[in-house]
């Protein structure tokens, strides 16, 4: 597979990871990008851990700079979904998700299909099945896997600004 094909399929897992954040769909994905690690194809695993650290690490942001749009409990708790985003844990998102599924879920989705097709089109590589920032040092073109967290993480956050609508 090489060229448009891996960033639609880097799209496509990204968006996975982030559909039901931990849900079959999620897990699904996951398994495909270990599986690739075996088979030799390291670009997966990569686009598919990435697609997993946007949505925490999104909410994290949008909690910060769109107060008005969560609830005095979700600003309070949302810094905590920095850690959990770049530990690559999703399911920090899914309160979130689970409290305005029609907005946050497309948001997140958007943003983590992005940084999928961007880690595929940086040729960023992953040889671990785990690890968030913590295994940073051994993803191949690291510093444009690094931009790809950070676009992704900027659509959806801005997304969640123009979606969502003001808390009660």
């Amino acid at each position: 597979m090489s060229g448009s094909s891996k960033i639609l399929l880097g799209f496509i897992l990204g968006g996975m990871m982030s559909v039901d954040m931990g849900g079959p769909f999620n897990k699904a994905a996951y398994v495909f990008g270990t599986a690739s690690i075996a088979a030799g194809n390291y670009d997966i695993m990569a686009a598919v851990m990435i697609g997993g650290m946007v949505p925490p690490c999104a909410i994290a942001l949008a909690t910060l700079l769109f107060k008005d749009k969560f609830t005095k409990e979700e600003r309070q708790s949302g810094p905590v979904n920095f850690i959990m985003g770049l530990a690559f844990i999703t399911e920090g998102a899914i309160p979130y998700a689970a409290s305005d599924p029609l907005h946050v879920l497309p948001a997140c989705i958007i943003g983590a299909g992005i940084s999928g097709a961007l880690s595929e089109a940086f040729q960023c590589t992953l040889m671990a099945p785990h690890g968030g920032i913590f295994v940073f040092p051994v993803v191949g073109n690291a510093m444009m896997y690094l931009a790809a967290l950070v676009i992704g993480t900027i659509v959806s956050t801005a997304l969640l600004g123009l979606l969502k609508k003001k808390a009660a």
